[in-house]
């Protein structure tokens, strides 16, 4: 057996049998209180949790590789990070004064900055120039309990560069212990000289055939497929064009919808049963409706809003209608967090989310929005040994103590400690 967390106050399971939380479910966080222990096995695997005195009797302390005290602290389980966009070079610090003088997106965007700024240094750079730069990234993200991340590629927006920022992801897996449901994000934006329908041709015509190849010869392990779906960038044609031909090939629709104008993002990716949508600002009634019905996860990203001062995305309503909500940091060179825990934090004060459905959107249905809900996201025998050990007796204080991982004792990823704080 490879760990035994004992002595555990509060263990926060989420959910004992759902693979994720639909509208107001997400309030139903489930946990126990007492003496508790989680054995994870050999193959990371949580074999048994709850009642210390019956998890001792199955697995004596004796037969465990690792064992950890809690003392009485709480265990949840690992946060999932459901949006970002963390390999680039040349940070966009110079914008931000930008931004905050009243400059929109599309402004900095149409000057030259924005994403053809990140495009530009990131074609520009090695594969280990991109690499190093990553690494650092993700052990942050692993001190602040992320444990699993989708990562997007989208800023070659070319067939050279995009297959080098997925490589790089690969070769990440080697050296960061943080799970990575990578991204297919091609149609991240339209490359200067090039049309909406030229750049589209170039994404499933050039691009994706490649990611494709390289799925299948294993160099790379690409899940999704991502589109910016957006008024003036790839709208509604060209984005069911791009998905589709991602879908037909068994990529999983994980895209950008409804972030800067009405677009109707929403309702096509419920009709097309996207996996999951991301930012909906935007969104209509009629948008929230469709993914409702459809499942489609709609996954909140509280730092973009904030950072671009947008109008925020109407998160209570979405819970309302029954709508299935995650979260993700977006980490970009836009919005530069790291940190669930904050992006929990921000969901709570500036979204009106209870802190209870920010950790339901952050961990199981975060989860499901990258397909790995019947495996990740709560504390439940047979799913993966993700684990979070906190130095306080209660687990709301990951989002309480804004702006640090203090309350962060020990991250478990499949039963292997990969952070203790010292």
């Amino acid at each position: 057996m490879r760990l035994l967390v004992k002595n555990i106050g509060e263990l926060v399971v989420v959910s004992q049998s759902q693979h994720y939380l639909p509208g107001h479910q997400m309030n139903n966080i489930q946990k126990e209180t007492g003496v508790l222990s989680v054995a994870v096995d050999d193959d990371g695997m949580i074999a048994e949790c709850g009642k210390q005195e019956k998890v001792l009797a199955a697995y004596p302390e004796t037969c465990f590789t690792s064992v950890i005290d809690a003392q009485g602290g709480s265990v949840l389980p690992g946060l999932v990070d459901g949006h970002t966009h963390p390999v680039w070079a040349g940070d966009r610090v110079h914008e931000f004064a930008l931004k905050l003088s009243g400059a929109s997106y599309m402004e900095v965007h149409q000057a030259g900055g924005g994403i053809n700024f990140t495009v530009e240094k990131t074609r520009a750079s090695s594969e280990q120039e991109l690499l190093k730069l990553l690494i650092p990234r993700l052990e942050r993200m692993l001190k602040s309990g992320t444990t699993t991340v989708e990562c997007k590629s989208g800023y070659g927006l070319e067939v050279d560069t995009e297959i080098k920022m997925l490589k790089v992801l690969e070769l990440a897996r080697r050296e960061v212990p943080i799970e990575i449901s990578s991204t297919f994000c091609g149609a991240h934006s339209v490359p200067k000289g090039k049309s909406a329908a030229e750049a589209t041709a170039d994404v499933v015509e050039n691009q994706l055939k490649a990611v494709l190849s390289a799925n299948k010869s294993g160099e790379l392990n690409v899940e999704n497929i991502d589109v910016f779906c957006e008024k003036g960038v790839f709208e509604i044609e060209d984005s069911r064009t791009i998905m589709m031909a991602g879908q037909r090939e068994g990529l999983r629709l994980n895209f950008h919808g409804d972030e800067l104008y009405p677009l109707g993002g929403a309702e096509l990716g419920a009709k097309l049963g996207a996996q999951a949508i991301s930012h909906l600002e935007e969104i209509s009634d009629e948008g929230i409706k469709a993914m409702a019905e459809s499942g489609s996860v709609a996954v909140i990203l509280p730092s973009t809003a904030y950072i671009l001062r947008l109008k925020p995305p109407p998160v209570r309503k979405m819970i309302e209608d029954g709508v299935i909500v995650a979260l993700g940091t977006d980490f970009n060179p836009n919005a530069h967090c790291l940190s669930m825990p904050v992006i929990m934090h921000l969901a709570c004060v500036n979204l009106r989310m209870s802190m209870n459905e920010a950790l339901a959107a952050a961990t199981i249905n975060a989860a499901h929005s990258i397909g790995r809900g019947a495996t990740h996201g709560s504390i439940q025998v047979g799913k993966v040994g993700d684990l979070l050990i906190l130095n306080e007796k209660k687990w709301e204080h990951l989002v309480y103590q804004l702006g640090d991982n203090s309350a962060v004792q020990f991250v478990v990823k499949k039963g292997n400690i990969v952070y203790t704080k010292i």
